[in-house]
């Protein structure tokens, strides 16, 4: 077993949870109004391009997360932040690319009959709720591992981490359903 990491920030919760609840509305109130706004331009490439870096991503984000679980499992800790930390900026960049594509391709309807219509509204619906809700837990999550308050960063990990593992996949699976209904 290794041994754990010390802190690599200062506790300050008050500050943390501003922050931290800030960013997460910021983000929310963004993707919810810029869900609804379609940019006229025509950059002059396929701008689906955005959807497929996208589900990249989330398969990238996904193999990392099941990396770092493995990491963690077994005692390595510095592997783990590193891979964590990856995971992170990995959907931070997932993030800038989402929000680009929906300006400049607008919604996609599916196509898709019959029972897949019903599979494919259950994995968007649970996809977009809880894509909606994890973004604070994982800021929780990441904050009390780098304060090094490992029984709290533990207890918000047994949550985050299945949650974040569902939407990455489950991205990349709306992104498959999808994807050949793109104009």
């Amino acid at each position: 077993m290794g041994v754990l990491l010390n802190a690599s920030i200062r506790k300050n919760d008050k500050m943390a949870r501003l922050l931290i609840l800030t960013v997460s509305a910021v983000v929310f109130m963004a993707v919810v109004i810029l869900k609804n706004v379609k940019l006229n331009i025509q950059p002059g490439f396929n701008v689906h391009v955005f959807a497929t870096v996208n589900a990249v991503i989330n398969s990238m984000v996904s193999v990392l997360l099941l990396a770092a679980l493995r990491a963690v499992k077994k005692g390595n800790y510095r592997s783990h932040k590193k891979l964590m930390i990856t995971s992170m900026m990995l959907s931070i960049l997932f993030l800038v690319s989402y929000i680009a594509h929906h300006l400049l391709s607008g919604n996609t309807v599916f196509g898709g009959t019959g029972a897949i219509r019903y599979f494919y509204f259950f994995i968007l619906i649970t996809h977009i709720f809880l894509a909606a809700v994890i973004l604070p837990f994982i800021l929780f999550t990441a904050y009390r591992g780098l304060v090094a308050e490992w029984p709290a960063h533990r207890k918000l990990a047994k949550i985050t981490w299945p949650i974040w593992f569902y939407v990455s996949v489950t991205g990349v699976a709306v992104y498959l359903m999808i994807s050949p209904y793109y104009a």
